[in-house]
């Protein structure tokens, strides 16, 4: 792949897959950005075809491998990832699942050139060895893969549904800020904000507002609703390849934690887990880069957060909040557009703690509350399901081999 010269990403145009959005036998669109049709003109060789399969070739992230499925036909890729063709008798979704196992990833691990930047060239991908297994074996891989990808799709349709009712349920369904070029601010309100750039008072921002302090069940702000406790900095110098996850925003999304790629120490986790480990039930939030990223924890987590992160927990008064609606509350326009208000139009890289607590929080009614959980809850489910099902692909390719080895 490549990089259009002058690249500038759109909201919507071709997809332009990324590092980050190939992950182990599926992509991710979570963070998918798009080039223009004449950019994509000028990388055309590289367009992707169905049933292309994709690996990873730079960085840290490097020999993660998925085949390009319908939706994403015609998309494209920058050049820190390969698209590889083969033959009838290599099923698409088999070669994925086998570049992701064990046999697979040793092959990138032993050729991998490069200490501060590694890389895979061409040539050694091309003597990459693959075992060719029997045909009916490789057609089991790919039916559990697209089964993994059903459940992931079915995932997202309910995560939207609970969206839905969501901004239904507040009178935004549908809604699209109306950016103005001239409107006015009262001195009144310059004085209270202690606020006069201009953009901090654009009216997309008060619609938002108006709509959450109109809600027919009242709103409050989220200094009186939950509590929180920060995450921790522990320095790049105690990195390491293994050992415990230290969790960054880039591990993490509305579905959770992912596959984290810093590690701690034993000992340094052992001296910080009491205070800076998360918890189940506790909302996480981002508070740093991507802003506004939260999640339900839904169990314990081994691991420590980064200074990125707030861990929310309710407060008595609001102990009957559904927790999973609040955390779509907080992915959504409702604080999103709160976000945007504060940073004043620039590009906001940090929230303060105390700016956070003055956003506000419509108090959705009990019933729709349940809903909106209910759906987010079988949303996660299907996910873990899916993620199970690609770790059985995985697990199956790599008995098979060894079976046959011993034969």
């Amino acid at each position: 792949g490549a990089t259009p010269l002058g690249a500038n990403y759109q909201t919507k145009g071709i997809p332009f897959l990324r590092v980050q959005n190939i992950m182990p036998n599926y992509i991710d669109d979570s963070n998918i950005v798009y080039i223009s049709k004449e950019q994509e003109e000028t990388i055309k060789r590289s367009s992707l075809k169905k049933g292309d399969v994709l690996l990873t070739i730079t960085g840290v992230s490097y020999g993660k491998s998925a085949v390009v499925v319908d939706e994403y036909v015609n998309s494209n890729i920058n050049q820190h990832s390969v698209r590889m063709k083969f033959n009838e008798i290599l099923n698409p979704f088999y070669v994925s699942t086998f570049l992701n196992c064990k046999f697979g990833k040793k092959q990138s691990d032993k050729n991998i050139v490069g200490i501060s930047r590694p890389a895979l060239d061409y040539e050694t991908i091309k003597n990459f060895l693959i075992p060719i297994l029997p045909e009916t074996f490789q057609k089991e891989i790919e039916n559990i893969v697209k089964t993994a990808h059903e459940k992931q799709k079915q995932s997202k349709e309910l995560y939207k549904e609970a969206e839905k009712i969501l901004l239904n349920e507040l009178g935004l369904l549908n809604h699209k800020p109306n950016h103005k070029l001239t409107f006015t601010a009262s001195i009144k309100e310059i004085k209270e904000a202690k606020r006069f750039d201009a953009e901090y008072f654009q009216p997309k921002y008060k619609e938002i507002i108006e709509k959450i302090e109109n809600y027919k069940n009242s709103w409050d702000y989220v200094k009186n609703i939950i509590t929180y406790k920060k995450g921790v900095e522990v320095g790049s110098e105690a990195y390491q390849n293994e050992g415990i996850p230290f969790v960054r925003v880039s591990d993490f999304s509305i579905y959770g934690i992912d596959k984290v790629e810093k590690k701690i120490s034993k000992e340094l986790y052992e001296e910080l887990k009491d205070q800076y480990a998360p918890r189940e039930g506790e909302i996480l939030f981002t508070k740093d880069g991507t802003i506004g990223i939260s999640y339900v924890l839904k169990e314990d987590f081994e691991g420590i957060l980064s200074g990125a992160f707030l861990r929310l927990n309710l407060k008595p008064k609001y102990k009957d909040f559904e927790k999973e609606c609040l955390a779509l509350i907080f992915n959504s326009i409702i604080c999103k557009m709160q976000v945007e208000k504060l940073s004043g139009g620039a590009l906001i890289a940090h929230l303060k703690p105390s700016d956070f607590e003055k956003f506000k929080i419509p108090l959705i009614d009990q019933k729709t509350q349940k809903i909106i959980s209910q759906k987010i809850q079988e949303s996660h489910k299907l996910r873990k399901e899916s993620k199970e099902l690609l770790k059985l692909a995985i697990k199956k390719v790599e008995e098979e081999i060894e079976k046959e080895a011993n034969k």
